[in-house]
Protein backbone atom coordinates (compact mmCIF):
# COMPACT_ATOMS: atom_id res chain seq x y z
CA UNK A 1 0.00 0.00 0.00
CA UNK A 2 2.92 2.10 0.95
CA UNK A 3 4.66 1.38 -2.06
CA UNK A 4 1.39 2.05 -4.34
CA UNK A 5 0.98 5.72 -2.73
CA UNK A 6 4.61 6.10 -3.13
CA UNK A 7 4.17 6.00 -6.90
CA UNK A 8 1.23 7.77 -7.17
CA UNK A 9 3.46 10.47 -5.49
CA UNK A 10 6.04 10.58 -7.85
CA UNK A 11 3.46 10.31 -10.91
CA UNK A 12 2.12 13.29 -9.42
CA UNK A 13 5.27 15.18 -9.36
CA UNK A 14 6.44 14.59 -13.11
CA UNK A 15 3.19 15.36 -13.82
CA UNK A 16 4.04 18.38 -12.15
CA UNK A 17 7.23 18.71 -13.62
CA UNK A 18 6.15 18.66 -17.19
CA UNK A 19 3.06 20.82 -17.30
CA UNK A 20 5.87 23.54 -15.83
CA UNK A 21 8.02 22.40 -18.94
CA UNK A 22 5.25 23.37 -21.52
CA UNK A 23 4.89 26.66 -19.95
CA UNK A 24 5.60 29.21 -22.18
CA UNK A 25 6.13 32.22 -22.32
CA UNK A 26 6.46 34.74 -25.92
CA UNK A 27 9.61 36.70 -25.96
CA UNK A 28 9.74 39.91 -28.27
CA UNK A 29 13.23 40.73 -29.00
CA UNK A 30 13.72 44.39 -28.49
CA UNK A 31 15.89 47.44 -28.83
CA UNK A 32 15.31 51.20 -27.60
CA UNK A 33 16.96 54.46 -29.71
CA UNK A 34 19.33 55.24 -30.77
CA UNK A 35 20.48 51.67 -30.36
CA UNK A 36 23.32 51.90 -27.91
CA UNK A 37 22.44 49.71 -24.99
CA UNK A 38 21.99 46.58 -27.20
CA UNK A 39 19.11 43.64 -26.40
CA UNK A 40 15.87 43.54 -24.28
CA UNK A 41 13.16 41.61 -24.30
CA UNK A 42 9.89 41.93 -23.56
CA UNK A 43 7.32 38.97 -22.23
CA UNK A 44 4.14 37.80 -22.40
CA UNK A 45 1.79 34.63 -21.66
CA UNK A 46 -1.09 35.57 -24.03
CA UNK A 47 0.59 37.60 -27.05
CA UNK A 48 -1.29 40.86 -26.27
CA UNK A 49 -0.03 41.78 -23.14
CA UNK A 50 3.94 43.09 -22.67
CA UNK A 51 5.92 43.36 -19.74
CA UNK A 52 9.48 44.84 -20.50
CA UNK A 53 12.09 42.55 -18.35
CA UNK A 54 14.23 45.32 -16.51
CA UNK A 55 17.76 44.30 -17.77
CA UNK A 56 20.04 44.76 -20.58
CA UNK A 57 20.86 41.10 -21.37
CA UNK A 58 23.61 42.05 -24.39
CA UNK A 59 25.64 45.05 -25.09
CA UNK A 60 26.94 45.53 -28.75
CA UNK A 61 30.83 45.33 -29.01
CA UNK A 62 31.36 45.42 -32.32
CA UNK A 63 30.76 47.09 -36.11
CA UNK A 64 31.12 50.43 -37.10
CA UNK A 65 28.68 52.02 -35.12
CA UNK A 66 28.69 49.21 -32.33
CA UNK A 67 24.78 49.52 -32.15
CA UNK A 68 22.17 46.78 -31.92
CA UNK A 69 18.80 47.56 -34.09
CA UNK A 70 16.27 44.76 -35.14
CA UNK A 71 17.48 42.22 -33.19
CA UNK A 72 16.27 38.44 -34.06
CA UNK A 73 16.02 35.68 -32.04
CA UNK A 74 15.55 32.32 -32.54
CA UNK A 75 15.62 28.96 -30.80
CA UNK A 76 17.16 26.53 -32.54
CA UNK A 77 16.28 21.97 -32.30
CA UNK A 78 19.10 21.68 -30.08
CA UNK A 79 17.39 24.44 -27.45
CA UNK A 80 20.47 26.83 -28.47
CA UNK A 81 18.93 30.90 -28.91
CA UNK A 82 20.76 32.50 -31.86
CA UNK A 83 20.46 36.22 -32.14
CA UNK A 84 21.77 38.43 -35.39
CA UNK A 85 21.19 42.38 -35.69
CA UNK A 86 22.14 45.52 -37.24
CA UNK A 87 25.36 46.86 -36.46
CA UNK A 88 25.34 49.74 -38.84
CA UNK A 89 23.13 52.08 -40.08
CA UNK A 90 24.83 52.87 -43.34
CA UNK A 91 28.67 51.69 -44.19
CA UNK A 92 28.75 47.98 -43.13
CA UNK A 93 28.77 44.83 -45.33
CA UNK A 94 27.20 42.41 -43.02
CA UNK A 95 25.40 41.42 -39.45
CA UNK A 96 26.05 40.93 -35.85
CA UNK A 97 25.55 37.36 -34.42
CA UNK A 98 26.14 35.72 -31.02
CA UNK A 99 24.36 32.47 -29.04
CA UNK A 100 23.35 31.72 -26.11
CA UNK A 101 22.03 28.45 -23.95
CA UNK A 102 19.55 30.91 -21.46
CA UNK A 103 19.53 34.26 -23.13
CA UNK A 104 21.05 35.81 -19.92
CA UNK A 105 25.12 34.76 -21.14
CA UNK A 106 26.03 34.98 -24.20
CA UNK A 107 29.17 33.90 -26.24
CA UNK A 108 31.59 36.08 -27.99
CA UNK A 109 29.70 38.47 -30.67
CA UNK A 110 30.92 37.90 -34.48
CA UNK A 111 30.77 39.92 -37.14
CA UNK A 112 29.45 38.22 -40.69
CA UNK A 113 30.41 40.51 -43.40
CA UNK A 114 27.60 39.17 -45.75
CA UNK A 115 27.64 41.32 -48.64
CA UNK A 116 32.08 42.24 -48.76
CA UNK A 117 31.80 40.79 -52.70
CA UNK A 118 29.90 44.04 -53.15
CA UNK A 119 31.91 47.01 -52.56
CA UNK A 120 29.49 49.75 -53.10
CA UNK A 121 26.75 48.14 -51.19
CA UNK A 122 25.30 51.04 -48.68
CA UNK A 123 24.14 48.66 -46.13
CA UNK A 124 23.12 45.63 -44.25
CA UNK A 125 19.30 46.15 -42.71
CA UNK A 126 17.55 44.14 -40.03
CA UNK A 127 18.56 40.08 -40.59
CA UNK A 128 15.70 38.25 -39.75
CA UNK A 129 16.38 34.48 -38.51
CA UNK A 130 13.98 31.65 -39.93
CA UNK A 131 15.10 27.36 -39.10
CA UNK A 132 13.81 25.32 -42.65
CA UNK A 133 12.48 21.81 -41.10
CA UNK A 134 12.64 20.58 -44.11
CA UNK A 135 15.99 21.29 -45.22
CA UNK A 136 17.49 21.09 -41.69
CA UNK A 137 19.08 24.52 -42.16
CA UNK A 138 19.02 28.14 -40.68
CA UNK A 139 17.88 30.74 -43.15
CA UNK A 140 19.04 34.75 -42.84
CA UNK A 141 17.14 36.97 -44.96
CA UNK A 142 17.82 41.13 -44.55
CA UNK A 143 17.66 44.37 -46.94
CA UNK A 144 20.89 45.74 -48.44
CA UNK A 145 20.99 48.32 -51.09
CA UNK A 146 23.67 48.42 -53.97
CA UNK A 147 23.33 51.69 -56.32
CA UNK A 148 22.54 51.32 -60.13
CA UNK A 149 22.46 46.89 -59.52
CA UNK A 150 18.48 47.36 -60.08
CA UNK A 151 15.48 49.29 -62.45
CA UNK A 152 15.80 52.95 -61.37
CA UNK A 153 12.32 53.47 -59.26
CA UNK A 154 10.80 55.76 -57.38
CA UNK A 155 13.51 55.91 -54.83
CA UNK A 156 17.19 57.37 -54.65
CA UNK A 157 19.58 54.82 -55.64
CA UNK A 158 21.37 54.65 -52.09
CA UNK A 159 18.12 53.61 -50.74
CA UNK A 160 16.52 51.20 -53.66
CA UNK A 161 16.55 48.38 -51.19
CA UNK A 162 16.30 44.45 -52.46
CA UNK A 163 16.10 41.45 -50.07
CA UNK A 164 19.19 38.74 -49.51
CA UNK A 165 19.70 35.51 -47.88
CA UNK A 166 22.41 33.50 -46.68
CA UNK A 167 22.17 29.56 -45.27
CA UNK A 168 24.15 27.89 -42.40
CA UNK A 169 23.44 24.96 -40.40
CA UNK A 170 25.86 25.44 -37.81
CA UNK A 171 26.35 29.55 -37.76
CA UNK A 172 30.34 28.96 -38.40
CA UNK A 173 29.93 28.38 -42.28
CA UNK A 174 27.63 30.13 -44.52
CA UNK A 175 26.44 29.44 -47.83
CA UNK A 176 26.85 32.42 -50.48
CA UNK A 177 24.78 35.28 -50.76
CA UNK A 178 21.91 35.43 -53.30
CA UNK A 179 19.04 37.47 -53.95
CA UNK A 180 15.96 36.48 -51.95
CA UNK A 181 13.79 38.63 -53.10
CA UNK A 182 13.10 41.49 -55.94
CA UNK A 183 9.69 42.27 -56.12
CA UNK A 184 10.22 45.23 -58.69
CA UNK A 185 10.80 48.13 -55.67
CA UNK A 186 12.53 49.01 -52.73
CA UNK A 187 11.58 46.37 -49.93
CA UNK A 188 13.08 45.74 -46.35
CA UNK A 189 11.84 43.85 -43.46
CA UNK A 190 11.20 40.26 -44.12
CA UNK A 191 9.66 38.00 -42.00
CA UNK A 192 9.21 34.17 -43.41
CA UNK A 193 6.53 32.55 -41.71
CA UNK A 194 5.77 28.70 -41.74
CA UNK A 195 2.28 29.00 -42.70
CA UNK A 196 1.52 25.19 -43.25
CA UNK A 197 3.85 21.94 -43.59
CA UNK A 198 3.15 23.04 -47.41
CA UNK A 199 2.79 26.95 -47.55
CA UNK A 200 5.15 29.44 -46.73
CA UNK A 201 3.65 33.22 -45.73
CA UNK A 202 6.19 36.42 -46.00
CA UNK A 203 5.64 40.08 -44.56
CA UNK A 204 7.85 42.85 -46.00
CA UNK A 205 7.73 46.30 -46.25
CA UNK A 206 7.66 47.63 -49.34
CA UNK A 207 9.81 50.97 -48.84
CA UNK A 208 8.52 53.41 -51.44
CA UNK A 209 7.79 56.65 -50.88
CA UNK A 210 4.47 56.30 -52.35
CA UNK A 211 3.82 53.25 -50.00
CA UNK A 212 5.96 52.53 -46.93
CA UNK A 213 3.72 49.69 -45.41
CA UNK A 214 3.42 46.04 -45.16
CA UNK A 215 2.74 43.34 -47.47
CA UNK A 216 2.29 39.49 -48.33
CA UNK A 217 4.17 37.22 -50.60
CA UNK A 218 3.42 33.26 -50.36
CA UNK A 219 5.32 30.30 -51.86
CA UNK A 220 5.69 26.71 -51.39
CA UNK A 221 9.26 26.85 -50.44
CA UNK A 222 11.05 29.04 -47.52
CA UNK A 223 13.35 30.30 -50.27
CA UNK A 224 10.94 30.80 -52.58
CA UNK A 225 10.08 31.88 -55.16
CA UNK A 226 7.19 33.58 -54.50
CA UNK A 227 4.26 35.20 -55.73
CA UNK A 228 3.52 38.68 -56.23
CA UNK A 229 2.96 41.02 -53.49
CA UNK A 230 0.03 41.60 -52.31
CA UNK A 231 -2.01 44.72 -51.44
CA UNK A 232 -0.79 45.97 -48.34
CA UNK A 233 -2.99 45.46 -45.09
CA UNK A 234 -1.40 48.48 -42.98
CA UNK A 235 -1.66 51.86 -42.84
CA UNK A 236 1.35 54.24 -44.33
CA UNK A 237 4.30 54.72 -41.95
CA UNK A 238 4.48 51.06 -40.97
CA UNK A 239 7.51 48.78 -40.84
CA UNK A 240 9.02 45.95 -38.63
CA UNK A 241 6.73 42.91 -38.46
CA UNK A 242 7.00 40.55 -35.96
CA UNK A 243 4.36 37.29 -36.29
CA UNK A 244 3.68 35.30 -32.81
CA UNK A 245 1.76 31.77 -33.47
CA UNK A 246 -2.07 31.75 -31.45
CA UNK A 247 -3.77 28.71 -31.36
CA UNK A 248 -5.88 29.81 -34.18
CA UNK A 249 -4.31 31.84 -36.01
CA UNK A 250 -1.28 34.36 -36.35
CA UNK A 251 -0.88 37.89 -34.27
CA UNK A 252 1.67 40.81 -36.99
CA UNK A 253 2.61 43.37 -34.77
CA UNK A 254 4.30 46.03 -36.46
CA UNK A 255 6.08 49.36 -36.00
CA UNK A 256 3.67 52.84 -36.56
CA UNK A 257 6.22 54.59 -36.53
CA UNK A 258 5.05 57.99 -37.42
CA UNK A 259 2.68 57.53 -34.47
CA UNK A 260 5.04 55.80 -32.24
CA UNK A 261 3.18 53.22 -31.02
CA UNK A 262 3.36 49.70 -32.08
CA UNK A 263 -0.01 48.59 -33.84
CA UNK A 264 -1.24 44.56 -34.43
CA UNK A 265 -3.39 42.58 -36.92
CA UNK A 266 -5.02 39.28 -36.47
CA UNK A 267 -5.16 37.04 -39.00
CA UNK A 268 -6.28 33.33 -40.03
CA UNK A 269 -4.90 33.49 -43.40
CA UNK A 270 -2.72 35.99 -44.20
CA UNK A 271 -4.85 37.18 -46.47
CA UNK A 272 -7.70 38.70 -44.34
CA UNK A 273 -7.32 41.14 -41.26
CA UNK A 274 -8.43 42.27 -38.69
CA UNK A 275 -6.61 45.30 -36.44
CA UNK A 276 -6.34 44.26 -32.52
CA UNK A 277 -4.90 47.61 -31.90
CA UNK A 278 -7.15 48.06 -28.66
CA UNK A 279 -6.77 44.72 -27.35
CA UNK A 280 -2.45 44.79 -27.44
CA UNK A 281 -0.16 46.89 -24.58
CA UNK A 282 3.04 46.96 -25.53
CA UNK A 283 5.78 48.92 -23.61
CA UNK A 284 6.84 52.69 -24.72
CA UNK A 285 9.93 53.22 -26.43
CA UNK A 286 9.89 49.32 -28.06
CA UNK A 287 11.29 48.89 -31.40
CA UNK A 288 11.85 46.59 -33.97
CA UNK A 289 12.33 42.83 -32.91
CA UNK A 290 10.86 39.09 -33.52
CA UNK A 291 8.70 36.98 -31.59
CA UNK A 292 9.38 33.31 -30.97
CA UNK A 293 7.46 31.13 -28.04
CA UNK A 294 9.77 29.88 -25.47
CA UNK A 295 8.99 27.42 -22.45
CA UNK A 296 9.32 28.47 -19.08
CA UNK A 297 12.28 26.22 -18.35
CA UNK A 298 14.85 27.26 -20.82
CA UNK A 299 13.67 31.06 -19.37
CA UNK A 300 14.74 29.83 -15.69
CA UNK A 301 17.72 31.71 -15.41
CA UNK A 302 16.22 34.89 -16.96
CA UNK A 303 13.03 35.21 -15.07
CA UNK A 304 15.42 33.88 -11.32
CA UNK A 305 17.68 36.97 -12.01
CA UNK A 306 14.51 39.63 -12.87
CA UNK A 307 12.90 38.19 -9.99
CA UNK A 308 15.71 39.39 -7.08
Amino acid sequence: MRQRAYHIIILICLCGLLLSCKQQYYVFSSFQEPAKKGLEILLSKDAYHWTRLDSVLLKPMIGKDKIMRDPSILQGPDGIFHLVWTTEWKGGNGFGYAYSKDLLHWSEQQYIPVMRSEPSVVNVWAPELFYDVKQQQYIIVWASCIPNKFAKGVEEETNNHRLYYTTTKDFKTFSETKLFLDPGYSAIDAVIVQKTASEIALVLKDNTRPERDLKMAFSNDALGPFTATSAPFTQKFTEGPAVAKLKHGWLIYYDAYQEKKFGAVFTKDFKNFQSVDSLISVPEGHKHGTIIRVNKQSLKSLLDINDK
